[in-house]
């Protein structure tokens, strides 16, 4: 065990794993985590609590890690390195060690010219692949990047996300691998809409063996309209969700599309189970935890694995 987490020991066993995600509110208020939290308990194996998504200032990711798992969820931090310098990150991920937290997602973070302070200043002291490789550094080895001795090394299960759908798509698998190569114990991908150009990403990873390598877990964003899916298809970078989708959804009721959404995303998932070397899933119901349960549910994966 790299780290003894409950997604790492799921995985390890051999399940079908499954994670999912609570944003952060933008301000102090617990209870919003808290109430977030409520719904994942029980349906995953790990929670991810984000870190500034899209550049918009909310509560700490370290913050909500421990409300998830105060709530009785195992949490898992991600870790932008938009906002922070080395020796920031280093303090961070010493701090989230010490509190409990065992899983970790080291992430570049959106450009701030997409939020709401453009005027903010960016750090990128490093980047997400120089991330997982001090990670690691510091994890099996006991040492800081300037080789100084660790009083106590952080003990991380370390994640890394990739997008196979963005341009140019003949650099998203060499990517991946130099991420492997970094210390990525798992990956959770962007969300899945075109199938067709996943399975082709998943022949091309496994061409180089990344798939016995690393745990895949494969992500998927259950629609809640017509409107949703097309909004995301223009305006979301790297987003590649193929017409005959958006008609499927377009093609009921305005009252009905949510309850499709819901259908195509657990048909996504059981499709997914079927494809050599994904190992799990990243169910990333945005704003939508209360449905949670029914979509893992219904596609088969619940109660989820106690494993010792």
């Amino acid at each position: 065990m790299k780290a003894g987490s409950n997604l790492e020991k799921v995985l390890a066993a051999g399940h079908f794993a499954v994670t999912a995600e609570c944003g952060p509110p933008r301000g102090a208020d617990a209870e919003i985590v808290r109430k977030k939290a409520a719904f994942v308990k029980g349906n995953v194996d790990a929670c991810n609590v984000t870190d500034n998504q899209t550049s918009v200032v909310r509560m700490s990711s370290l913050a909500g890690c421990l409300l998830v798992k105060e709530c009785g969820t195992e949490p898992l931090i991600q870790m932008v390195v938009r906002d922070r310098n080395r020796i920031a990150l280093q303090s961070d991920l010493l701090g989230a060690s010490a509190m409990g937290v065992k899983n970790l997602l080291c992430l570049s973070g959106d450009h701030q010219k997409f939020g709401e302070d453009p005027q903010a200043k960016n750090v990128f002291d490093i980047d997400s692949i120089q991330l997982i490789h001090m990670v690691k550094t510091m994890r099996d080895e006991g040492i800081f990047p300037s080789g100084k001795k660790l009083e106590g090394e952080p003990k991380f299960y370390i994640g890394c996300a990739v997008n196979p759908f963005a341009d140019p798509y003949e650099i998203r698998v060499p990517r991946f691998k130099l991420k492997v190569d970094a210390g990525a114990d798992f990956v959770q991908t962007q969300c899945i809409y075109n199938m067709a150009k996943f399975k082709q990403y998943m022949e091309d990873a496994k061409k180089m063996g990344l798939h016995d390598r690393v745990k895949i877990l494969a992500g998927v964003t259950p629609l809640k309209s017509a409107g949703m899916a097309k909004f995301m298809k223009k305006f979301v970078a790297g987003m590649d969700i193929p017409d005959d989708v958006i008609k499927r959804i377009a093609d009921e009721p305005k009252e009905k599309q949510a309850a499709k959404g819901i259908e195509m995303c657990v048909e996504q998932i059981q499709e997914l189970k079927e494809i050599e070397g994904v190992a799990g899933v990243h169910v990333m119901a945005i704003e939508w935890e209360e449905k949670l349960g029914k979509i893992v549910g219904d596609a088969g994966l619940l109660p989820r694995p106690h494993v010792d």
